[in-house]
């Protein structure tokens, strides 16, 4: 079996933690580089997707069980939104519960009639609206400055409907972040893919969807690789996407995937439940890719590094 993980974001952690599982992956294996690229670009190639921006509205209703149709979509995800003289500051928060989703998703829709907001997940919303979204920047600008996306005058209502929404009211009394605006991004149709995986594990509902309409097999991401092993077969080759450090680059996230990800599959590698992991690393300074094998973990005079040395 073929066990293909795609971990953006791995190399800006900044931390000078050592992960002996991880480590020794990426030095044992053949590595390869190419022109870094956002997760989004190497889902895109990687699915053969259409020409022009990743659809991530589209997919993502794929990825929820609906059918877009023939309708352009839009991801409008929830955010906490500051505002500057030409520029945005995302302040991300981790916490909007499915009712608070629900409820702030059914204001929207009855203050703009003719739109279709749907909340795939709490933290992933995506609308009918073709006009809304001509920005292609996804959420890993999180905590940065970022252009202001178009269709003004929609944020502007959109923003006024949220600002005295009881949801909010509730968060900000509590110490929580308002949820005051939607980041549109991903606008478009999805028509056709490819995929070359079995089977894919993701947490975005746009992978998910990306899959479907590849016709592969597609889950939620499962707890650990322990879980997910537990459910693929012996042969094939299968994707996860383990997208966490896009939003949250801190050694303890890493630290995590050592424990449920990269340990339990080095392991499955050393017993021959796995016959070869592959490690992609898209948005490095060189995307990076590493394909190991059984027999590569002997090569013992090539020692591992620390993750610092790849950024």
């Amino acid at each position: 079996m073929h066990a293909e993980l795609v971990v953006p974001g791995l190399f800006k952690a900044g931390s000078a933690t050592r992960f002996a599982a991880l480590e020794l992956l990426l030095a044992r294996g053949r590595s390869r580089a190419a022109p870094a690229q956002r997760l989004e670009g190497w889902l895109q190639e990687a699915f053969q997707l259409d020409d022009g921006p990743f659809p991530a509205g589209a997919l993502t209703l794929l990825g929820c069980g609906r059918e877009p149709g023939e309708a352009s979509w839009a991801r409008a995800d929830p955010v906490h939104l500051r505002v500057m003289r030409d520029h945005a500051v995302i302040v991300p928060f981790v916490n909007l519960s499915p009712e608070e989703a629900d409820a702030l998703r059914d204001s929207l829709n009855r203050h703009f009639p003719g739109l279709d907001v749907c909340a795939c997940q709490p933290s992933r919303w995506c609308l009918r609206f073709s006009d809304a979204a001509e920005t292609d920047n996804p959420l890993d600008v999180a905590g940065h400055e970022a252009p202001l996306p178009s269709a003004a005058r929609f944020l502007t209502e959109a923003q006024m409907v949220l600002h005295e929404h009881p949801v909010n009211e509730a968060r900000e009394a509590r110490g929580e972040p308002a949820v005051n605006s939607l980041w549109l991004w991903g606008a478009g149709r999805a028509t056709s893919a490819r995929a070359s995986w079995h089977s894919v594990a993701a947490d975005d509902p746009a992978v998910l969807g990306a899959a479907r309409l590849a016709g592969a097999r597609h889950r939620s991401l499962p707890r650990s690789a322990r879980d997910w092993l537990e459910r693929l077969p012996e042969e094939g080759r299968h994707l996860v996407v383990l997208d966490v450090l896009r939003s949250v680059t801190e050694a303890r996230v890493v630290e995590e995937l050592e424990r449920d990800w990269f340990a339990p599959l080095l392991a499955a590698l050393r017993a021959g439940r796995v016959g070869m992991v592959t490690l992609h690393v898209p948005d490095a300074a060189e995307a990076l890719s590493f394909e190991t094998i059984r027999a590569d973990l002997r090569r013992f005079w090539r020692m591992p590094k620390s993750l610092e040395r790849y950024a």
